[in-house]
């Protein structure tokens, strides 16, 4: 059975969504027997004082819904015609929505931009945010959509990052799977935390502690690599693990970058630190598995 044949497209009819069709359809092409279904969550609850003066609540709600049942028929029926590209439509909270929908309808993928600002202030209280933390299948974010467009189909260079924990073997078979599936050629990518600037430590030194920290590292990929059956290139990169991680993947031209979540929402949600500010920062779409 192939890893992807179901995705899921949440839209707000904004022109980020608009902007995010390309990678939609995109990732659709990766996996040639992807279906592509179109989610919109309306708030039923949002009405406006002159409404509420002039007809009653069930009334108002019932118009909103239908407006948007119209309003998503509609919506990029070019590169989604409706025949092919079932649309959902459901009221609530949106992220709630989104990840039970993902999550009954047993999706596989769900494509969805995130929007440009100060990061902590925007995303980390965003619909984007809330379904990254909830949704259990792999979700594909970009916030550059509406600058930059996807490579052409024949570009297929995937990144996966690894961090060395217990989880990494189920990221890289995932993105071993994936990128056999969509005949990508995979890179993954492990970053050697640079020192503390501020340590008394001489340049020589830095240099060989670097240098059996890296010898370590290779030997533990190339272990994981052989463990998962991929014959994946492996990178080592030195510095800020984010920093490195990103310029790395930058140099390799990566059409898309995969790291991991937590695979059970626990206590602090799925989400790390580092998967936070990856998805804020990176120059290209993320998807996190």
């Amino acid at each position: 059975m192939p890893l992807i044949q179901n995705i899921l497209f949440p839209v707000d009819f904004s022109p980020s969504c608009i902007a995010m069709a390309g990678y939609v359809q995109r990732a659709a092409a990766l996996f040639s027997s992807a279906r592509v279904t179109l989610l919109h969550v309306v708030d039923l609850a949002s009405h406006n004082g002159f409404e509420l003066y002039l007809r009653p609540t069930p009334e108002i709600s019932d118009e909103h819904y239908n407006l948007a049942c119209e309003r998503l028929k509609s919506f990029l029926a070019t590169e989604f015609p409706v025949a092919t590209s079932p649309r959902i439509l459901v009221s609530g909270d949106a992220a709630t929505q989104i990840a039970k929908t993902a999550r009954d309808g047993k999706f596989d993928l769900i494509v969805m931009p995130t929007h440009s600002g100060v990061f902590r202030q925007t995303l980390l209280g965003s619909t984007t945010a809330k379904v990254l933390d909830d949704a259990d299948c792999p979700v594909l974010t970009s916030r550059h959509a509406e600058t930059h467009a996807p490579h052409p189909i024949e570009h297929r260079e995937w990144v996966c990052a690894i961090g060395l924990s217990r989880d990494s073997e189920r990221v890289l078979r995932f993105a071993t799977r994936a990128a056999g599936e969509s005949n990508a050629h995979l890179t993954l990518l492990h970053a050697v935390q640079g020192q503390d600037p501020k340590l008394p430590i001489k340049l020589h030194l830095e240099a060989e502690l670097h240098s059996a920290e890296k010898h370590l590292a290779a030997e533990s990929l190339q272990q994981l690599l052989q463990s998962v059956g991929s014959n994946a290139t492996a990178r080592i990169a030195i510095g800020s693990v984010k920093d490195a991680l990103l310029q790395a993947a930058h140099q390799s031209r990566a059409d898309v970058l995969i790291i991991g979540r937590r695979p059970r929402s626990g206590t602090y949600g799925r989400l790390r630190d580092l998967t936070y500010a990856m998805i804020r920062d990176s120059p290209f779409p993320v998807l996190s598995v």
